[in-house]
């Protein structure tokens, strides 16, 4: 095997890498408000994502287009190296956001880690603006907003119809056990749905950077179609990622931010697979975490006595407007040492591999588990707190 299939393969391998950390650190969006109100069990409800995750990565290829040839110009001379260091920031901003616990984009950490690694081989030149613009960052800002305003507008409609359904303590008020048993049924509906979006948009962004790696490489040309390999090789690791968990973030979505009941669980996550599928469908690439947690906040507040908490919202945002950056910084680092050679590529994998298994190691001092996530867990340890607080 000659070094430029190596470096293929190294890359193919990292890209896969970022694929299983998207997988468990994106879990939470589909599930996380279907395990806090008891719709799911822990572990049912990520081997359900994760076979949808898998079934969304076969729907489009519109995404994956748009990664490999919309961000990045094919033509200005980025190759391998290159995407193997915009690889290495990706992962590590992801490693370290889900050891914080922080619902963040591994969508924008693969397009920073992207612009950052190109802007530093080949400079701006390397770098399709506009579709910077309009495909990331527009959708950015604009898919939380949507999704809380849909999400708001339907939790007040429903509440309208059916009448209220808990108060700002969680406590369901106002529905029977049909109703209850009903909204459970389409949070779980919902949140397949959200899992089939994820694997829609997200997987294929995993397929693009491997797309635009063999194209650079001269394995396929420019404007190519993600190969059939590629598709399964990416649904099959996020499907894997997803099933592993990703309890700590689960555990801040589900109930740090806000606390909703079935009916407003359902309606949120309804919301987030709408504005998800719709904008994979045109091609954007907008971030699950952003849509969904747009989705559950607008739900909290439209719930009578629910609140938001500002420290959770505050954490979110700040993570949101660093990750560009700092996955960019990150890989526009990698850059000076994946393009000396060889000694430099396998270097880079070496290190992210070592640095992967220190987060895992690191986790493990305070591990969080499916029984850490489930309502039975959660309920005993917020009593216990409000105990020790009287």
């Amino acid at each position: 095997m000659d070094s430029s299939t190596t470096l293929i393969a190294v890359t193919v391998a990292v890209a896969l890498l970022f694929d299983f950390t998207n997988g468990f650190h994106d879990t939470a969006n589909a599930v996380a408000t279907a395990i806090a109100t008891g719709a799911l069990r822990p572990k049912v409800a990520v081997a359900m994502s994760a076979v949808c995750n898998l079934a969304g990565a076969f729907v489009s290829v519109a995404v994956a287009k748009t990664i490999s040839g919309g961000i990045i110009d094919e033509h200005a001379g980025i190759r391998p190296p290159v995407i193997l260091a915009a690889l290495a920031g990706a992962v590590l901003w992801n490693l370290t956001t889900w050891l914080l616990g922080i619902p963040s984009s591994s969508s924008h950490a693969l397009v920073g880690g992207l612009i950052g690694a190109t802007v530093a081989s080949v400079g701006l030149q390397g770098v399709n603006g506009m579709a910077v613009v309009g495909k990331i960052l527009v959708p950015a800002a604009l898919s939380p907003l949507i999704g809380g305003l849909v999400a708001y507008a339907a939790t007040r409609t429903a509440g309208r119809l059916s009448g209220p359904e808990r108060g700002g303590d969680g406590v369901e008020r106002g529905t029977g056990s049909g109703a209850g048993r009903g909204a459970r049924a389409g949070q779980v509906l919902a949140a397949a749905l959200v899992s089939l979006a994820h694997g829609t948009g997200d997987g294929q962004k995993t397929m693009g950077v491997i797309t635009l790696t063999l194209v650079t490489a001269g394995s396929l040309p420019a404007g190519s179609a993600p190969p059939l390999w590629v598709i399964a090789a990416a649904g099959l690791t996020m499907a894997l990622g997803t099933y592993t968990g990703g309890w700590r973030i689960i555990r801040t979505l589900g109930t740090g931010l806000t606390r909703l009941g079935p009916r407003q669980g359902c309606v949120a996550q309804t919301s987030a697979a709408a504005v998800l599928l719709t904008t994979s469908h045109l091609g954007f690439a907008v971030s699950t975490t952003h849509a969904v947690t747009g989705s559950v906040a607008g739900a909290g507040l439209a719930t009578p006595g629910g609140v938001l908490s500002r420290a959770t919202l505050r954490s979110m945002l700040v993570s949101w407007v660093l990750t560009l950056p700092a996955a960019g910084l990150v890989a526009a680092g990698a850059v000076l040492l994946t393009e000396q050679g060889a000694w430099g590529q396998d270097a880079t994998a070496a290190l992210l591999l070592a640095a992967t298994l220190a987060f895992w190691a690191r986790s493990r001092r305070t591990a969080v588990t499916a029984r850490s996530v489930a309502p039975e867990a959660t309920t005993a340890t917020a009593t216990a707190t409000a105990t020790a607080t009287a």
